[in-house]
């Protein structure tokens, strides 16, 4: 096998004593080939064994960019190619009969959030003695330690979203739906060179900014005093932006004021003790004891921030109870939130753990901001 390709998922072989793995198009693939393929109802999907090559099974219309990213022989055994008339079945068949070592594997490793419940029967049928476990957070741990070249591209999503949301905010007009203010941002974000969206954005003003993945809404007209939620991020070369704001429309009472204020704190509080050692629950432990200990402490509602990368949600998970320490490289989000009946706050950013320390990638103003 391919050592230096290889080597990360190999490790977690070991580490869980598998005798192969199976990996379907998504960021781990992307991780490890360099080129991701769309999921879909054709099953693309790569058994990666323990000893020997790694084979793949291909839908037919997949052939030539898959040969010409992943030549056979280097990488892989053999690539078992299937066309839509004749099904992927016997391509799953003769992709087992190319590894007798794995007829009587009784740990076979599989991204079980996700590898769909179709090709795990497909591989089953294959592999009729398997065991498979779910080993979706250990295959996903190959991802947790950015590149210095992840890390570059991750900052280069978020100074396309940073422009994007600065243009988008100089057209923000009282009476503009939520919908309407979506697709201005999303112009945006292609007009300053994204390769793509990292999420559906979420756009959401008054009441429905209390809803934390609100959907946008073309019957509501933005009105003074109304917060204004802007949850989004561009996607550059795979990789992703994840940026919450919070603007307040014309005007903002005191009593929302000293609502944001709250929220900012948290954050604040969030990226100043962000560093390695410190366990991920910790972090957590320090935003939201700010927000509980303050007036508004029935209003939180989630966790403070997640991983990033190729996968806009990845570990590592920054919720208390978990007990997994924040290393060089790791790449999260800090987004503290309260929600009112009345409108909701989350201001999000991210940061990169450094040798001793984290540095904040979003530069944004975080200060309360009126907009339109």
């Amino acid at each position: 096998m391919d050592g230096n390709r290889f080597a990360a998922i190999q490790g977690v072989m070991e580490n869980m004593r598998l005798q192969a793995v199976a990996l379907v198009p998504g960021a781990n693939f992307k991780k490890i080939f360099a080129r991701d393929f769309h999921l879909m109802e054709r099953p693309l999907l790569v058994i990666i064994p323990a000893e020997g090559k790694a084979v793949a099974i291909v839908p037919s219309l997949e052939m030539s960019a898959f040969e010409k990213i992943i030549p056979q022989g280097k990488i892989f055994d053999k690539i078992f190619p299937w066309h839509d008339q004749a099904g992927y079945r016997k391509a799953f068949l003769n992709a087992a009969d190319s590894l007798p070592q794995l007829k009587k594997a009784q740990r076979f490793g599989l991204e079980a959030q996700r590898m769909r419940a179709f090709e795990q029967m497909a591989l089953q049928e294959a592999f009729p003695d398997a065991n498979f476990i779910d080993a979706h957070v250990a295959i996903s741990s190959i991802r947790l330690k950015k590149t210095e070249s992840e890390i570059k591209q991750i900052k280069k999503a978020i100074k396309i979203s940073e422009n994007a949301l600065v243009a988008t905010i100089d057209e923000i007009k009282v009476g503009q739906s939520e919908k309407e203010i979506g697709a201005i941002l999303l112009k945006q974000i292609f007009s300053h060179n994204a390769d793509g969206i990292a999420f559906n954005p979420i756009v959401a003003a008054a009441d429905n900014s209390a809803q934390p993945h609100a959907q946008a809404r073309l019957d509501y007209r933005i009105k003074q005093g109304d917060p204004l939620l802007i949850d989004f991020g561009a996607s550059y070369n795979g990789y992703n932006a994840d940026i919450t704001r919070t603007f307040f429309v014309s005007e903002v009472s005191k009593d929302n004021q000293e609502f944001y204020q709250t929220v900012l704190k948290a954050n604040e509080q969030g990226r100043k003790i962000s560093k390695p050692g410190l366990t991920a629950g910790e972090i957590d432990d320090a935003v939201q004891s700010v927000l509980e200990n303050s007036k508004f402490a029935d209003c939180a509602r989630h966790k403070t921030g997640h991983g990033l990368g190729l996968d806009v949600h990845e570990e590592p998970y920054i919720m208390r109870g978990n007990n997994q320490k924040l290393t060089e490289g790791m790449v999260y989000t800090i987004e503290p939130g309260l929600y009112r009946k009345q409108g909701g706050v989350r201001i999000e950013d991210v940061v990169v753990q450094t040798e001793s320390a984290s540095e904040c990638l979003t530069s944004f103003p975080r200060e309360l901001m009126i907009v339109g």
